[in-house]
């Protein structure tokens, strides 16, 4: 919520109280996000949603100088960086400019900051070192980001107040509400739901398909690891959730694998529409109503690198986006990876921004085997095919050639086979030569995010 104090006036306040500082405080800073500018940006991007290639690849150029020779003229890490390069405010010219990271990027924020830190706000995300990462916008910033994301929003009739249910990594409620088996919050001014993520646990589930239930959300929005979890729940002890309740889903955060969206389409009985952005401002990738991931060309410039930094069509993505003139994101290596389409039709949809064939998610979060290489999260959360009562499982590499795998079970269900196949299954990627560890445990936490990991890789920096 804030401040200690703050913190602590909630956490005494009786539950309506709580809901009515949750309204208070998102009308604080509703303001920042949807105020004159947003509504500009709002219609600009409704406006171009149907443009040509061409068209579009002319808005990126004219953006990408203007983004540029702002960085130069107001951070000191680019003005002394950038002027060294022959015209680096031309795209074309984009391959020679320096690539960062995120431990670049956080050695050196305070010379790439263009404003101060009470003028812009704040962003915080996670590094290899655990640290925390301040990234700052400008209030216009803010305001294209979220005109950006409703644009693709109101495409599947979202608009700011119908009713949604939010699954966020938000610390809101008190032991009381665990006590009541409530595990939600309710802001009423915006018709909005928030759904804690830290106690997604099979003791609790029912109680959030009940409220869902009640609550009939139009939209669902959040971590889709938390709606994958109650969908599944529902699922396996037969709840029906009913139809024509919610309209669409737009997961945040995290990778969707094709066992994620089946399970939360079949159970919310509705489709789900992904996108991709990041709290260090990536630029946008977004799902159309034909289920094809494009990029919005309007908002930065997509690098897809191999190892060499050479273009490629499935490689780590490395970013320059449009939206970030307090911490300007030149060439930032952003540590995902994606895999563009190979076909250079346009979309059936109307949308003529590039087409991308899968986002494949953070190159940390896989499995290094001396034997197989290098397992992605899309072949490890495949691995439940014909095991039954795994809750949950969480893989966690702490050595080389050892793998600890933490299992949520239904012991009325999982059994000797179950655990056999999915060691099977596991083994089928990661070869025979690794040590397997098994490691039963009632409750896998999330991160302090609110986050999910499927996989936990800690020897990253070592392979």
């Amino acid at each position: 919520m804030g401040n200690n104090i703050q913190d602590k006036i909630y956490q005494w306040s009786p539950n309506f109280v709580q809901n009515a500082l949750i309204s208070l405080f998102n009308i604080r800073a509703y303001t920042t996000r949807y105020s004159k500018e947003y509504k500009q940006f709002l219609e600009i991007y409704k406006n171009n949603q149907n443009l040509s290639r061409q068209d579009l690849l002319k808005i990126q150029k004219s953006k990408y100088k203007a983004f540029v020779k702002y960085a130069i003229s107001n951070s000191s890490f680019y003005n002394k960086v950038l002027p060294q390069i022959e015209y680096p405010e031309h795209l074309e010219n984009i391959t020679s400019l320096p690539i960062i990271n995120k431990e670049v990027l956080r050695q050196n924020l305070d010379h790439i900051y263009t404003i101060p830190l009470s003028e812009g706000s704040v962003s915080k995300t996670g590094g290899t070192t655990g640290k925390s990462l301040q990234v700052l916008y400008t209030k216009n910033d803010i305001q294209e980001r979220f005109a950006i994301l409703d644009n693709f929003r109101h495409n599947f009739g979202y608009a700011l107040g119908k009713k949604t249910a939010w699954f966020s990594g938000k610390h809101l409620l008190t032991q009381n509400d665990i006590k009541c088996n409530r595990f939600w919050k309710t802001d009423r001014f915006y018709n909005v739901r928030y759904y804690s993520t830290f106690h997604i646990h099979s003791k609790y589930l029912e109680y959030y398909i009940e409220n869902l239930i009640k609550f009939k959300p139009e939209f669902m929005v959040g971590f889709p690891s938390t709606m994958y979890e109650i969908a599944k729940y529902g699922m396996q002890n037969n709840l029906d959730f009913p139809a024509g309740v919610v309209k669409a889903i737009f997961p945040t955060a995290e990778t969707i694998t094709k066992d994620i969206r089946y399970v939360i389409e079949q159970f919310f009985k509705t489709k789900l529409y992904n996108q991709y952005a990041s709290s260090e401002g990536a630029p946008f990738i977004l799902e159309c109503n034909h289920n094809k991931l494009h990029l919005e060309l309007q908002s930065g410039v997509f690098e897809v690198l191999d190892k060499n930094n050479k273009p490629t069509n499935q490689g780590r993505l490395v970013v320059t986006s449009f939206n970030t003139h307090g911490t300007p994101l030149i060439r930032y290596d952003i540590g995902d990876q994606i895999e563009l389409s190979k076909t250079t039709e346009s979309c059936k949809c109307g949308n003529n921004n590039p087409v991308v064939e899968k986002i494949l998610g953070r190159i940390s979060d896989y499995i290094y085997s001396e034997e197989v290489g290098k397992i992605n999260l899309g072949n490890i959360s495949n691995a439940l095919k014909g095991v039954n009562g795994i809750i949950k499982f969480q893989i966690q590499q702490n050595e080389l050639n050892t793998l600890l795998i933490l299992i949520e079970k239904d012991t009325g269900i999982f059994s000797r086979q179950d655990e056999h196949v999915f060691v099977r299954n596991i083994r089928d990627r990661v070869g025979n030569k690794i040590e397997i560890e098994l490691c039963y445990t009632t409750n896998i936490p999330v991160e302090k995010s609110g986050k999910y990991r499927l996989i936990k890789n800690n020897i990253k920096d070592n392979i």
